[in-house]
Formats: C-alpha cells, sequence, structure tokens
C-alpha cells in the first residue's frame, strides 16, 4: 500500500529523530571544555564528598588528592580551579603554605580556601595568600558549584560580612605605593592619588570632587590602574595592595554589587 505511512513506520521515524537529536546534543555537549577541579581537604572522607557533590555538575572534571600529593598531581592535571582546606595534614595554616606553593608553580590556577569558620585572620590571610574566594563549611555545600563557577570566570567569592572583615583590617597600612618585584612603581603620581581614595572606600563622584578632576576622568584613570595591575575590580586593587605589606588599606561593602543567590561573588 503505497503513500500509507503505518503506525510503526510513524514511531520509528519519531524514534530515529530522537536518537538523532540526542546525538548531536552529546556531540556539543563533549564539545564543551570542562572545569578541571582540584580538591584537598583536611581528610580523606570530606575530600570525596565534596569531590562527589561537585561532580554532579557535569561541567566539572574533578579530582580528589591527599596534601602531600597535591603540587605533583597539579602540575600534571592542571586544575583551572583548585579548592585547598586552611588546615591539612592535622596542621592548622597548613593550607595556605600549600595554595602559596600552588601558584608558585601554576600561577594561574584559582584557588577557593576552605575554612572551619569565618576567622577575622583566617580570611584575611587566604586574600593575602593569593585566594580567589573563601568558602566556609557552614555554607550550603550546594553553594560550592557556583563558587567555583564565578571563580572561574574571573570573579572573588566574597560574603558581605567577610568583606567586612577585610574592611576593618585595612585600615593600618599605606598601601598606595604599588611596586612591581623590581621596586619600581607601577602607578603614575596622579593614579596613586586615586587608589588612596579609593582604599578609602570614597565614590568615583567623591573621587572626582577630591581630586577637582570630572568623574569621567576617574573612571578613565581606574581602568588604567585595572589595566597595570592586571585586575578587574575595585576590591581587587585594594587586595593587590595587601600583598604588597603586612596589613591592608581600608575598603567599603558597598563596592559590591550584591548577588540575590549566594555570597557577593560579583564586584564592580
Amino acid at each position: 500500500m503505497l503513500g500509507r505511512v503505518t503506525p510503526f513506520a510513524t514511531g520509528f521515524g519519531e524514534r530515529f529523530f530522537e536518537v538523532g537529536e540526542m546525538m548531536r546534543a552529546s556531540s556539543v555537549q563533549n564539545e564543551i571544555e570542562s572545569i578541571r577541579v582540584l580538591v584537598a581537604d583536611s581528610t580523606p572522607l570530606t575530600g570525596r564528598l565534596i569531590a562527589d557533590a561537585l561532580k554532579r555538575d557535569r561541567t566539572f572534571s574533578v579530582t580528589n588528592e591527599k596534601a602531600p600529593s597535591l603540587i605533583a598531581t597539579a602540575t600534571t592535571f592542571k586544575p583551572d580551579v583548585s579548592i585547598i582546606s586552611e588546615q591539612l595534614e592535622g596542621k592548622s595554616g597548613k593550607g595556605f603554605e600549600v595554595l602559596r606553593q600552588l601558584r608558585a608553580t601554576l600561577p594561574a590556577v584559582r584557588v577557593v580556601m576552605l575554612l572551619d569558620s569565618a576567622e577575622r585572620e583566617l580570611v584575611i590571610e587566604a586574600f593575602r595568600s593569593g585566594a580567589r574566594g573563601v568558602f566556609c563549611r557552614r555554607d550550603p555545600l550546594k553553594m560550592l558549584a557556583r563558587c567555583v563557577h564565578k571563580v572561574y570566570e574571573g570573579q572573588l567569592w566574597v560574603s558581605g560580612d567577610q568583606l567586612e572583615l577585610l574592611v576593618q583590617a585595612l585600615a593600618d597600612a599605606p598601601a598606595t605605593r604599588l611596586v612591581d618585584t623590581r621596586g619600581t612603581e607601577l602607578l603614575s603620581k596622579r593614579e596613586q592619588d586615586v587608589v588612596r581614595w579609593l582604599a578609602e572606600g570614597h565614590t568615583n563622584n567623591k573621587i572626582a570632587r577630591e581630586l577637582q578632576i570630572s568623574e569621567n576622568s576617574v573612571k578613565n584613570y581606574l581602568f588604567r590602574i585595572f589595566d597595570k595591575l592586571g585586575v578587574s575590580s575595585r576590591v581587587e586593587v585594594v587586595l593587590y595592595a595587601a600583598n604588597q605589606s603586612s596589613s591592608v588599606q581600608c575598603m567599603r561593602p558597598e563596592w559590591l554589587v550584591p548577588d540575590s543567590q549566594g555570597p557577593a561573588a560579583t564586584l564592580s
């Protein structure tokens, strides 16, 4: 019976179409480069739990490693993001040491420091050691995947409370004279003036009034400062300065653009 489509033929055609769509979707998914995540927690058990939770996100390729072999594994695995516990091998603060070693070996890796609590000294030391975010164990584990994505995208992961700790700690040191490894000043006199007012928490409008320049000029100075320091936000300018001093300059939480779905991961 030519020209007649039987129910079997119709069903077969639909099934073939569905399989074809699934194959194309799978092909597209395979073309998406995965985010390599290296986990080093205080115990093997909790490390596996974190790794298993992250593996639910199919964009992640996750490896869990013990502290002694973390650097060796990182050189071959080449993680995009590493999650490191502040306490490793039963030693408090060991994670900061490993963080600095990892960044010296692989400068491009972005690190999230896993803290038992958001104590002032721990938060400050995490960022001064080069972390791009801090994640507390009391935070919902489901937020960790979002944290990894944000840090991978080049943003900082810091809550308002944690930033407030930095605000309190940034009060004492002069952080406006930024130099490279040879001691050469990176910024012009006017750019240093902008950073000084920036570090005191002033808005672009207030900085413009203090320096008697236009607000657009302030924005242009900020763009040049960002470019010279290799940063992308006001907070990062001050954190950059913090790494060059024994303490950090003052900044304010209003610099953040709040994220309604978690800590203030998006910075202005």
